[in-house]
């Protein structure tokens, strides 16, 4: 079963601040949709409270410290090693084929190393930001597709949906 992340990353490394986006993409919002919808979904707590709701179409996985905290139409697992065995659990069982990591920070931190797909939306922006994703190592990830896009402005900047494989 492969574990693919999904994130979107401004030129600076920046994918957040205040537990916000720092942008506005419809088009990027899409791509999350069509390439999340039927997968299982692991995230932090503070990612799921930035979305707001469970989104719908996918199992919903979200991974905190706190044992008392829980939310309607969730599966809240207290390590990851659990909410994996449980994503895998259900991509097998919807013939998924990979599992998702949609965020935050430290989520993607933590799942860096057993990664095998990263769905890399570039912003070609900069932005002030309190949260990044770890650099990616040439090295280690090669570039397998790019589809590049021009925006309208700062809100909207250009971007490029980018899909990089594990070597």
């Amino acid at each position: 079963m492969k574990i693919s992340m999904i994130v979107a990353v401004a030129d600076n490394g920046a994918i957040g601040k205040d537990n916000k986006m720092l942008w506005h993409i419809p088009e990027d919002f899409k791509y999350f949709k069509a390439t999340t919808m039927g997968k299982p979904m692991i995230m932090g707590r503070k990612t799921f409270e930035s979305i707001g709701r469970p989104l719908p179409g996918r199992l919903n996985i979200v991974v905190t410290r706190d044992q008392s905290w829980q939310a309607d139409g969730v599966l809240v697992c207290h390590d990851l090693d659990t909410a994996l065995s449980a994503a895998f659990a259900e991509a097998k069982a919807k013939n998924a084929g990979e599992v998702m990591i949609v965020g935050g920070a430290q989520i993607y931190a933590m799942m860096m190393e057993r990664a095998e797909r990263i769905y890399y939306t570039e912003v070609h922006c900069e932005y002030d930001h309190d949260a990044t994703f770890p650099a990616l190592d040439k090295a280690i990830w090669q570039e397998v597709s790019r589809e590049d896009h021009q925006g309208d402005g700062r809100d909207k900047p250009n971007y490029s949906f980018v899909v990089f494989e594990r070597i």
